[in-house]
């Protein structure tokens, strides 16, 4: 299987998806580390892939999405965005429609406090 096949499989058949830098319990930047940490404290399961294990892994999902940037988000086989767009919709509410939307379980609680903290 190539990385292609590897990051489609991953995405498909996983829920949720982060693909960062580091892992879920030791981000090693702070863009993947904000948003492991909005989905950690949200209480939603996802499965992390750590890209700098991978080089093939990490210059593929830059070509599967056609996105340059790490962290990349996906839920129920999509691409949602990086970072900086990940902030928007949590302080928005717009991760929780797309949460309720897609059937992903998450805290609406840990969300207003997300929002309530940087209003």
């Amino acid at each position: 299987m190539n990385a292609q096949d590897t990051i489609k499989e991953t995405v498909t058949s996983n829920d949720v998806v982060l693909y960062m830098k580091g892992t879920k319990e030791m981000p090693q930047c702070g863009f993947s580390s904000r948003v492991a940490g909005v989905l950690n404290f949200m209480g939603v399961e996802f499965t992390d892939v750590n890209v700098l294990a991978d080089d093939a892994i990490r210059q593929g999902i830059k070509d599967y999405s056609d996105w340059p940037t790490i962290p990349q988000l996906y839920v129920k086989g999509e691409f949602v965005g990086g970072s900086d767009i990940i902030t928007e919709m949590t302080l928005s509410g717009e991760l929780d429609k797309l949460f309720d939307d897609k059937g992903i379980g998450y805290s609406k609680e840990a969300a207003e406090k997300i929002r309530e903290a940087n209003g």
